[in-house]
């Protein structure tokens, strides 16, 4: 008994170390696939968008809310359609090009969008991608503070 505790402890922690995997609430958590430099505040792109002579980002609402001044709507990235359209579009980008990313449904620990999307861009190399540091949401994080939405909302 106590070598079988032994061995399911060890291997929870191994599989930790080794894989960068935890199990809050017992569910499986594997780390998330940007940085902390590659995250950009929703003031900083609010400042970006307001200033007629900034150099404007691409803008992707990989998510299923509402569109931030400027963004291209691709859908839900955790479906497999609108994965392949938003690969499609990356794809025909210069590496080096500027470009964000957000979703705003929900917490970013329970979003299904923004992983497989930044994994995408990795994917496709482009060297300055970020995502768009929405921790709660869309509403309590962009909407509510008055930053810039297409004019249809």
């Amino acid at each position: 008994m106590k070598n079988s505790l032994f061995l399911f402890i060890w291997g929870v922690l191994f599989t930790q170390n080794v894989f960068g995997q935890s199990f809050p609430n017992s569910t499986l958590k594997v780390s998330d696939p940007w940085s902390k430099a590659q995250l950009i505040q929703p003031s900083t792109l609010a400042a970006i968008i307001k200033n007629p002579k900034a150099v404007k980002p691409k803008i992707y609402n990989i998510g299923v809310v509402e569109d931030i001044k400027g963004a291209i709507n691709m859908g839900a990235a955790s479906e497999k359609e609108n994965l392949e359209h938003f690969k499609k579009a990356i794809s025909k980008l210069p590496k080096n090009t500027q470009l964000i990313v957000y979703c705003g449904c929900c917490p970013f620990d329970r979003c299904p969008n923004i992983r497989p999307a930044f994994k995408a861009l990795k994917s496709a190399g482009l060297t300055q991608a970020r995502l768009l540091n929405l921790p709660t949401n869309i509403k309590v994080d962009w909407i509510n503070k008055g930053y810039p939405l297409n004019k249809s909302i």
